[in-house]
């Protein structure tokens, strides 16, 4: 049952994995001509673990920024992750505080999106299930950081051949899986238009939390059916 969740949750990392991989060499390729070694690339990776707030330490970094702005930004990048974490709470309860902080640690947004629809769905979520997804998202984005470092005068401008909307494109599919929840469109619809007016007004990287936020507090005054508040 054990090997049988966490090659479950391997799976469902596959799909994850291909879409996040150019991300990870494309992060590997700037932290080298951002004067990283190979070496320190794959450290920021294996410690901080999260593809943007990466790549906004990397630039930040780039221009001799104090540290406290640094983490600063990579806080208002990640604040969404306290988010998720309240979020799937009711789901890991039964982890003991040394699973929570594992499970806490590999938490990225598809590890959220998978963690409430498998709630959703009544299947439990086991700590070896959701360690197998983690781990297949989260082994791979090393070696594609590796190789990116290692290879990426090759890659030259991801643009020319469409890996910069790949990721994009895979955080829409995530959004849209929650679409038959209540009020989801009036939601994401205010999350986005104020994340756009804040991008402008406020700009990078506090566009992220400020259209997270609207989103949560407009959730918070919309009425739910009684069957999506008792979950």
């Amino acid at each position: 049952m054990a090997s049988r969740d966490f090659w479950d949750g391997a799976r469902r990392g596959v799909p994850i994995v291909l879409s996040a991989s150019p991300f990870g060499a494309l992060f590997g390729a700037l932290a080298i001509d951002n004067g990283f070694s190979i070496v320190d690339a794959i450290f920021m990776s294996a410690t901080v673990f999260a593809g943007a707030s990466q790549m906004v330490g990397l630039d930040l970094f780039g221009h001799a920024v104090q540290p406290w702005l640094i983490v600063l930004s990579v806080f208002a990048v990640n604040f969404r992750h306290v988010l998720y974490s309240a979020s799937m709470a009711r789901h890991i309860a039964h982890f003991s505080l040394v699973q929570k902080a594992a499970a806490l640690f590999l938490l990225t947004d598809p590890q959220y999106a998978e963690t409430e629809k498998r709630g959703e769905r009544g299947e439990p979520v086991t700590f070896v299930w959701y360690m197998g997804l983690g781990l297949a998202i989260y082994l791979p984005w090393l070696v594609a950081t590796a190789l990116g470092a290692v290879f990426g005068g090759l890659i030259g401008d991801p643009k020319a051949i469409g890996l910069d909307v790949m990721l994009p494109i895979y955080f829409m599919a995530l959004v849209l899986g929650f679409r038959s929840r209540d009020n989801w469109l009036p939601v994401v619809a205010v999350s986005s238009v104020v994340s756009v007016i804040a991008m402008r007004l406020v700009g990078s990287p506090w566009h992220v939390s400020i259209g997270a936020l609207a989103g949560v507090v407009l959730a918070a005054c919309l009425p739910v059916k009684s069957g999506e508040a008792a979950r």
